[in-house]
């Protein structure tokens, strides 16, 4: 392995780190509907638990509905219920074989908790985004300890790596502070 091995695969996996936040943050509920909410309902479909994007289609009716329209006649219930009993404290409403998932409205002492969550969501990202700049720089020096990189070299790859751990954890404030700011505005 080499240097530039090093430093690719430590971005890569540093772009997981920051796709894991973007997937985390995507289920902290805002005031406003998405889809993506309902990722993590899961639904019993003959025996099996799967996700309900795998037995309806999941979509928008408004910016503060989401519709669940089940593939077969008999999942409506199953669904609805899938729903009510997820820990995201919403109350879907059937109207035929059409299940809408009204948002209620958010209090401002649960926005606050909310952006205590997110924040932690980011922090736990750059407490990943950090380690593997730690692991990067120990199989750097490994490289050195071995003799297949000079001193100079290894001081170079240290300080590529730490520029792109800096836009890394510049990234994760920015994904923070516009989850933030989407969760404030009323």
């Amino acid at each position: 392995m080499t240097i530039a091995d090093i430093k690719s695969a430590a971005d890569s996996r540093m772009d997981q780190s920051l796709a894991s936040l973007k997937t985390a943050l995507a289920r902290v509920r805002t005031g406003r509907a998405n889809p993506a909410l309902l990722d993590v309902v899961q639904v019993d479909y003959y025996g099996s638990m799967v996700p309900i994007s795998q037995v309806a289609n999941v979509s928008l009716l408004d910016a503060r509905t989401i519709s669940v329209q089940p593939w077969e006649k008999g999942m409506g219930a199953k669904i609805e219920k899938a729903i009510r009993e997820s820990d995201l404290g919403l109350n879907p409403a059937s109207m035929g074989e059409l299940i809408r998932v009204p948002m209620p409205m958010m209090t401002e002492e649960r926005r606050k908790e909310l952006t205590k969550v997110v924040r932690s969501e980011g922090e736990n990202a750059k407490v990943a985004i950090r380690n593997l700049r730690r692991d990067a720089n120990e199989a750097v020096k490994k490289l050195v300890k071995d003799k297949l990189a000079s001193e100079d070299e290894q001081k170079r790859a240290e300080a590529e790596i730490q520029k792109v751990t800096d836009k890394h954890i510049a990234e994760v404030d920015h994904i923070v502070a516009a989850k933030e700011q989407d969760l404030l505005a009323v």
